[in-house]
C-alpha cells in the first residue's frame, strides 16, 4: 500500500485491521492543522500539547472500538474532537485563554487573588477600576463577552447561549478583547505590578 497516496478512509481502515503505521500516517498529514487550531484557541504551547495527545488518544480509543463511521470525513471529525476538548480545557480551569502582559504577569491574577493585605488590596482596587475604564473602551461584542467571562464567570457555552453566537465567535471575541485590552494597556502606560 502506498501511505503517502492513500486517502484518509483507507488509511483509517488499515488502522482499524491493526496497521499502525496506517495511523502515523494519518497524524503526520494533518498534525500542522489540527495543532495550529487548538493553539489558535488557547494560546499556551503546553496546553496545545496536552489538547493534541488527548485529541489523538480519543481517535485511537474511538477507532479501536470501532465506533468510527465519518464516511471519508476524518480531519473535520478530528477537529471536532479537538474543539471539544479545548472547551472542555476552559470549563475545567474555569478560566480564560492566558493572557500575559509581560513576562509571566497575567492581568487577571491580581483582580482573583484573595489573599491580600491592606496596602495591596488598595493598589489592587485602583488597577482593578483602571482595567474596567480601560475595558470601556472595547467595542460591544467584546466587552459583552469579557464581561461575561470574568466578571460572571460564565462558560463559553452559557454565553454563546445568551448572546446567539457561536461558541467559536464567543471565543474569537475574546480573544479579540484581550488582543484590544492588551493594546489600551500599553496605550495608557499602565502597570500592572504592585
Amino acid at each position: 500500500m502506498n501511505y503517502i497516496k492513500a486517502t484518509d478512509a483507507a488509511l483509517v481502515q488499515e488502522y482499524i485491521q491493526g496497521n499502525e503505521r496506517a495511523l502515523s500516517t494519518l497524524i503526520n498529514r494533518h498534525q500542522q492543522r489540527i495543532y495550529s487550531f487548538i493553539y489558535s484557541k488557547v494560546f499556551d504551547k503546553d496546553v496545545s500539547d496536552d489538547v493534541f495527545q488527548d485529541t489523538f488518544i480519543k481517535v485511537i480509543n474511538t477507532l479501536k472500538k470501532g465506533k468510527y463511521n465519518e464516511e471519508g470525513k476524518f480531519l473535520p471529525w478530528v477537529m471536532r474532537i479537538a474543539h471539544n476538548l479545548v472547551i472542555d480545557h476552559f470549563r475545567k480551569n474555569k478560566r480564560m485563554p492566558k493572557f500575559e502582559n509581560h513576562g509571566d504577569f497575567n492581568i487577571f491574577s491580581v483582580l482573583s487573588d484573595g489573599d491580600l493585605n491592606i496596602e495591596k488590596q488598595i493598589i489592587k482596587d485602583q488597577i482593578e477600576s483602571d482595567v474596567q475604564e480601560l475595558i470601556k473602551e472595547l467595542p460591544e461584542d467584546q466587552l459583552e463577552v469579557l464581561t461575561m467571562r470574568i466578571y460572571k464567570d460564565m462558560s463559553f457555552k452559557e454565553i454563546s447561549e445568551l448572546t446567539g453566537v457561536s461558541i467559536n465567535t464567543a471565543l474569537g471575541r475574546m480573544r479579540y478583547a484581550l488582543i484590544n485590552l492588551r493594546k489600551l494597556i500599553e496605550k495608557h502606560n499602565l502597570i500592572l505590578t504592585n
